[in-house]
């Protein structure tokens, strides 16, 4: 079965991704990041890297790629790890939450 979370920013995807990873143990090849469609995004708002840094920092950026949702699909094989991806999904604010 195939879990698909959608988030708002690249921030909640990664973080997303790392929970599954390093506490749940889930094999990094069994999750896909991807944008909500055909264009590059970082989500649909600034957040974590896509921000302004302190100083001493190069000059700030305004181009992060806002195109949409990041979406992350996880390939989980029982009930178990299913119920730990939509755990992660919910801290993360996965704002839509699908099964295939």
């Amino acid at each position: 079965m195939k879990l698909i979370g959608k988030f708002d920013t690249r921030r909640e995807a990664e973080m997303t991704v790392e929970r599954l990873v390093q506490q749940f143990d889930i094999d990094r090849s069994k999750v896909v990041v991807a944008p909500d469609g055909a264009a590059n995004s970082a989500g649909m708002e600034e957040a974590g890297s896509d921000n302004a840094a302190g100083a001493p920092s190069p000059e700030p950026r305004d181009d992060a790629e806002l195109n949409g949702k990041v979406v992350v699909t996880v390939d989980v094989a029982d009930d178990a790890t299913a119920d730990e991806v939509r755990a992660a999904f919910a801290e993360f604010d996965a704002s839509e939450q699908a099964a295939k």
